[in-house]
């Protein structure tokens, strides 16, 4: 079974046809710069974009950088503030003319991962952390998820722990890997201590480098990186659509 699952993220926006079955793109994925300024009726337009280019007439399933509750977006995170209280899903309906399913983006990273990446048949607490443009989250409890949970957001050192440990911060302040894992480490036992998670998984875009980071992070938790890297939330929103 084939569902389309869109990604939109503070950069660019994502898709693909996704293979439920066995969480892979059976074509190869469309990214679009996301626009700028990212105000609703613009991604919107990005999102129908994609719909079109694969032909597509089927369910649809999307991610959002923010909350979402019952497809109403109630944060915005790295993306327009036109956003907050916007329903997303009747959005997407709207410009698609297709059933739509509408979910936090890092919580389909993480329904992926669960589902047939690292995660799978892993039970007690698992922490799944994108590190991309901020630093998304999805926490599962014996493999059920608790919905939004935003841990980027937390305080650390006075700021928002993505303003010091997301990728977008590496780059911004030219951080060496080595500066770098240092702050993804700090912000990890911080949310160690929270949480003791069982396992916890890094995921985003700078997963694909984990060779370059991930040996300098010393925490208590075993951490690994996503198996499916940056395509894990186009598979989890291809999941979300496709759930009875």
């Amino acid at each position: 079974m084939e569902t389309l699952g869109i990604d939109i993220g503070g950069s660019g926006i994502k898709g693909a046809p996704v293979d439920i079955a066995r969480g892979e793109l059976t074509q190869e994925r469309l990214r679009i710069p996301t626009p700028i300024p990212s105000k609703p009726k613009a991604v919107a337009e990005v999102v129908a974009e994609i719909v079109r280019h694969f032909g597509w007439t089927g369910q649809v399933g999307v991610t959002f950088p923010g909350v979402v509750i019952d497809g109403v977006a109630r944060t915005a995170a790295n993306v327009d503030h036109e956003w907050i209280g916007t329903d997303a899903r009747a959005l997407f309906a709207g410009v698609t003319g297709l059933p739509t399913v509408v979910l936090n983006d890092a919580d389909a990273a993480g329904v992926a991962e669960m589902e047939v990446g690292i995660g799978r048949g892993q039970g007690g607490v698992v922490l799944m952390l994108t590190f991309g443009t901020g630093i998304g989250s999805a926490l599962f409890v014996n493999g059920q998820l608790v919905p939004n949970t935003e841990l980027g957001h937390l305080e650390l050192r006075g700021k928002e722990a993505e303003k010091r440990a997301s990728d977008h911060a590496r780059e911004k302040d030219e951080l060496s890997w080595g500066k770098w894992a240092a702050r993804v480490e700090e912000y990890l036992r911080h949310v160690e201590a929270l949480f003791s998670p069982s396992l916890i998984v890094i995921g985003g875009g700078v997963s694909k480098k984990a060779d370059k980071f991930l040996p300098l992070v010393k925490v208590n938790t075993r951490v690994v990186p996503a198996t499916l890297q940056n395509e894990a939330g186009i598979v989890g929103a291809a999941m979300a659509a496709a759930a009875p």
